[in-house]
């Protein structure tokens, strides 16, 4: 007998469509599971959206500023950290040595004539990094404007 999981008739939707369409395919990729094509843990992003801002929050605790890479090319907003950390031990009869390497990369594609790319900002603090992508002004929702019947 064969057990088969199973999620109901839940289709993603608007989420999917809508969101898809602003930061691509790593967005909401809920068959992703966090782990890469080479089964290596990828860091957990959180993406929200503000009136004037799109907040990007990736949790990749134990890295260090200098660890990240931020690229901008195009519309193509690349995230990624390489980090190598060796350790050796010499004492009498023996030498350890202790190697580890861990890097990932997300990338998302951030909406055209949308983003304020000269004003994008970045920051690392306790094992979060934060990237601010504001919008340009002509992209902000406006408050419904209130139109004289005559």
């Amino acid at each position: 007998m064969n057990l088969i999981k199973r999620n109901g008739n839940h289709t993603t939707g608007f989420h999917r469509s809508f969101f898809d369409d602003i930061f691509g395919r790593e967005l909401f990729n809920w068959e992703n599971n966090n782990f890469s094509t080479t089964s290596t843990t990828l860091p957990s992003v959180n993406i929200k959206e503000t009136k004037d801002t799109y907040e990007v929050e990736v949790a990749a605790p134990g890295l260090e500023k200098n660890d990240f890479k931020v690229t901008l090319d195009g519309n193509l907003l690349t995230i990624s950290s390489e980090k190598e950390n060796k350790q050796v031990s010499e004492q009498q009869n023996f030498t350890r040595r202790e190697f580890s390497y861990q890097s990932f990369q997300r990338s998302f594609e951030l909406p055209k004539n949308v983003v304020d790319e000269e004003n994008i900002s970045a920051r690392y603090e306790n094992g979060l990094l934060l990237l601010s992508i504001p919008k340009k002004e002509e992209a902000k929702q406006k408050p419904p404007r209130m139109i004289e019947i005559q």
